[in-house]
């Protein structure tokens, strides 16, 4: 794999990041693209949001598992959304803004600044929203749709 562009956020520590990006909406950042995969950009502003997957560069380890922002708790790294995964790869779900020549502009940024980006897919509710879902270990921070750390992240 390779990067094929690099993101533009304001955080530039891993502190100063929401749990996921729909905690502070309302921050904007923006992917640059490498020229050559430009017109692969051609009528994704038709949807409103896009998954990136990206490779989280500035972790140093590997977990097997680890405790979660919400929990006191260990999980199986592949039960929480830790950066230090066995491959590193991150996924966002991101508001799409606008497009404009080789930037993508996004809200719902949950990425560090610099970060490598390795993929763009859109967001098709028709194929990704599902229904009776279950959430595992974050089921009862959610219970009553109480969001911990909402008022917080804000």
């Amino acid at each position: 794999m390779h990067p094929i562009g690099i993101i533009h956020s304001p955080y530039s520590e891993n502190k100063d990041i929401p749990i996921q990006g729909i905690f502070k909406g309302e921050v904007e950042a923006w992917i640059e693209l490498k020229e050559k995969y430009v017109s692969g950009l051609k009528d994704l502003n038709k949807f409103s949001h896009a998954i990136i997957l990206y490779y989280f560069h500035k972790s140093q380890r590997e977990e097997v598992q680890g405790q979660p922002f919400l929990e006191q708790n260990k999980h199986g790294i592949f039960a929480i959304r830790s950066p230090h995964r066995p491959n590193h790869i991150g996924l966002s779900v991101v508001k799409i803004k606008k497009i404009e020549a080789n930037k993508m502009y996004f809200t719902e940024v949950d990425v560090l600044n610099q970060t490598p980006v390795l993929d763009i897919k859109p967001y098709v509710k028709y194929f990704d929203n599902r229904n009776n879902v279950r959430c595992g270990w974050l089921d009862k921070h959610f219970k009553d749709d109480n969001i911990p750390g909402r008022a917080i992240l804000r």
